[in-house]
């Protein structure tokens, strides 16, 4: 039986009323007043009146900005996500196959025709969330990106400016949150809606993509990042610590947990992490997140273990323990997984090339995260030879009259009586009177 070490006095909701009804009164305005209403909104949060969408000589005086250290940075990066995306779509297959004599079904891979990326700036500016959605989405051959990002005094930020370009966004745009939700999803300033929206964000974005999917798609239902470690005796509690702390970084309501079956760990991470949040230069979120969202849970053995991971269906878990394989085999729900001690949760989120837009909220169940096929529709169609209309049609017409289903059973019957007009069938085929 699993005890709490230390146990959460918290719990993240996934939106609050508040926040649903600012973000529907919002889409509502843009939906009935188009460009106008977002120019105003612009113009309220973020001082801005110029042109949204930036022309390629802006784009550049931006990217000249930024330090040859930092694009050489930002080039490893998209190439490891970019070369990672690229595995995955090259995994996907389209394919015919002949089931039974004559009938023909295949599937087509084909990627959606404009996606909508957002790309935060709010406390941090998110280089590596401009490659993972964009990036990501140009792998799966995706045709036209359009990205927005938040201004910041005058310009967005240089590094996320040359992260798009580098990622082959087709649309830059100087603009942030519901409105630039909207604005992608409508097709706003474009003439292009979305037909998907990805990427982070605020409590309100995230609100403003769940509204509006089942119209369009969206990567995953976001809330505050989680992380969740798993370690045994064998683990540095030095190392578990500096790692959770690294995750409460997030915000002050991101919940981080860590769940061990040595108690001698988890009491001196306990122990040393307000040590190690105080050492942070803005140690305020870090500490709110920990105190009021952390969570120590003991448990008896490694089968225990990974129930609970599997229970909480963490967006990240990182495993700090004896034989990751055993771990890589059991454990079924986590948004990416990150084996052994030389593999921090910071390397996914930045640079090693997994994408680090993920489930959160127990949703890890039954999703992953962002990845080529989100952009990518997997279409079947069928082929069949008259022949095979015996065989098909005949049950198909059978199965229709067992669900009381008429018309779907004459539409075989139809074809039944054409092509094999002096064929007796051992059922009764309907003989359709012809009208023209």
């Amino acid at each position: 039986m699993a005890t709490y070490l230390k146990k959460s006095i918290q719990k993240t909701e996934a939106s609050d009323g508040k926040t649903k009804d600012i973000v529907k009164r919002i889409l509502s305005d843009i939906r009935s007043r188009g460009e106008s209403a977002v120019c105003e909104m612009a113009a309220k949060f973020d001082n801005w009146t110029r042109d949204f969408i930036l022309t390629k000589e802006e784009i550049q005086s931006l990217i000249d900005l930024v330090p040859s250290s930092a694009k050489n940075d930002i080039r490893f990066a998209y190439d490891q996500v970019y070369g990672f995306a690229h595995k995955q779509r090259e995994s996907m297959k389209a394919f015919e196959t002949e089931l039974s004599p004559g009938v023909i079904l295949g599937q087509r891979l084909v990627p959606c025709q404009c996606a909508g990326c957002y790309i935060p700036g709010g406390r941090f500016a998110h280089a590596a969330s401009a490659i993972m959605s964009v990036a990501t989405a140009k792998a799966a051959g995706v045709p036209f990106v359009v990205a927005c990002t938040p201004p910041r005094g005058d310009r967005i930020n240089p590094t996320v400016a040359y992260a798009l370009s580098l990622s082959g966004a087709d649309v830059v745009m100087a603009l942030g949150g519901v409105q630039a939700i909207g604005t992608m999803a409508f097709g706003l300033f474009t003439g292009k809606p979305a037909d998907i929206l990805v990427g982070p964000g605020n409590a309100y974005v995230a609100e403003a993509k769940r509204e509006l999917f089942g119209e369009i798609g969206i990567d995953v239902f976001a809330g505050p990042t989680e992380s969740l470690i798993i370690a045994d005796q064998t683990a540095d509690p030095m190392v578990v610590a500096v790692d959770l702390v690294s995750q409460c970084e997030h915000g002050y309501d991101s919940p981080v947990w860590l769940l061990t079956d040595s108690k001698k760990l988890g009491e001196k991470v306990i122990e040393i992490m307000p040590k190690v949040i105080a050492d942070l230069p803005n140690p305020e979120v870090a500490a709110s997140s920990w105190n009021d969202y952390g969570e120590v849970v003991l448990c008896q053995d490694r089968e225990e273990l990974a129930a609970m991971n599997d229970d909480y269906a963490a967006e990240h878990v990182q495993v700090i323990a004896a034989d990751l394989d055993w771990y890589l085999e059991h454990l079924k729900n986590y948004g990416s997984l990150f084996l052994g001690e030389c593999c921090t949760v910071t390397y996914g989120d930045k640079t090693s090339g997994t994408n680090h837009i993920l489930p959160t909220k127990k949703a890890a169940r039954y999703s992953g995260g962002l990845n080529v096929g989100k952009f990518i529709k997997t279409l079947t169609y069928q082929k069949l030879t008259k022949e095979a209309n015996r065989t098909i049609g005949a049950v198909a017409s059978r199965i229709s009259r067992y669900e009381g289903m008429e018309g779907h059973a004459r539409a075989a019957d139809i074809r039944l009586r054409k092509y094999f007009p002096d064929e007796e069938f051992d059922f009764e085929v309907y003989d359709q009177k012809s009208y023209v």
